[in-house]
């Protein structure tokens, strides 16, 4: 008994260290967001003594962080909805519809994983620059589906292998198109995949900055995490105010781990069941 103990003393104590390191920055940032400026110059590490809202309410008013999540928000939508309207049709076309080239393309998919932005960054924003599409809501959400796309479709399409393909031919049999086939049985069928997806692609393109910082040069475009970055040198002699805009950026992305961590870590393990 004493050795199991033991044993767990030392498991127990380095994740109870591991955790305090992580949830520390964000307990600083809380903290350093409700002092004043004054009071932060005094002593920076010291807990406040009372809960000022004025930082956050400077932050998404007069700073501008409540525009910039709007944009975020509505980047992040419509990227998530095309991501998972296109993901999911590839997999299921990849994984259970039988035609000449399949294994080729879902490779091409695979290799698209491999390609960081920095690599096409200078051409993919000369493109959208001929294109008329740098500093727009489509240029942005069109990057950020082709960069993510690789990946929602290889998690869709190793989901979508471990469906029994009788299923498939037994909907052809009953008279459904390869379309009735994808709304009536593989959406409805794939639904925990989609959702775990959803999750980590709206979480990547909200954590997103080089991609957006980009496609988005102006003020009044920028998204979320860009105007984070913006606020660091805007505002450098104002800590408390800069910990609010890092506070609000970091409060959603917290909120999606604290309630859908069991569909993220789903998510993750969606690639590697068969295929």
């Amino acid at each position: 008994m004493s050795r199991i103990r033991l044993g767990r003393w030392l498991v127990a104590v380095p994740m109870a260290l591991l955790a305090l390191a992580t949830v520390y920055p964000l307990l600083f940032t809380a903290n350093v967001a409700m002092k004043t400026r004054r009071d932060y110059i005094l002593d920076r590490f010291s807990p406040t003594d009372a809960l000022r809202w004025e930082n956050i309410s400077t932050a998404w008013n007069s700073v501008g962080m409540g525009r910039y999540f709007v944009n975020s928000l509505i980047v992040v939508t419509l990227s998530v909805v095309l991501l998972l309207l296109f993901g999911s049709m590839a997999g299921f076309a990849l994984s259970q519809l039988r035609f000449r080239g399949s294994t080729a393309l879902f490779l091409g998919c695979l290799a698209g994983l491999f390609v960081p932005f920095q690599v096409i960054m200078v051409p993919l924003a000369r493109i959208m620059a001929d294109s008329g599409l740098i500093d727009t809501y489509p240029g942005l959400v069109l990057v950020y589906v082709a960069q993510f796309l690789p990946f929602t479709v290889f998690l869709m399409t190793s989901y979508y292998k471990s469906i029994p393909p009788e299923i498939v031919d037994a909907a052809r049999i009953d008279g459904n198109s390869v379309y009735g086939v994808y709304r009536r049985i593989m959406l409805p069928l794939g639904t925990p995949a989609l959702l775990s997806v959803g999750i980590l692609d709206a979480l990547f393109c909200w954590n997103d900055v080089l991609m957006s910082l980009v496609m988005m040069p102006s003020a009044d475009h920028r998204t979320l995490m860009v105007g984070v970055t913006s606020l660091r040198g805007q505002y450098s002699d104002d800590i408390p105010t800069f910990a609010s805009g890092v506070l609000i950026a970091a409060v959603p992305v917290l909120v999606v781990y604290l309630f859908l961590q069991r569909q993220i870590a789903d998510g993750v393990a969606a690639g590697s069941t068969k295929g």
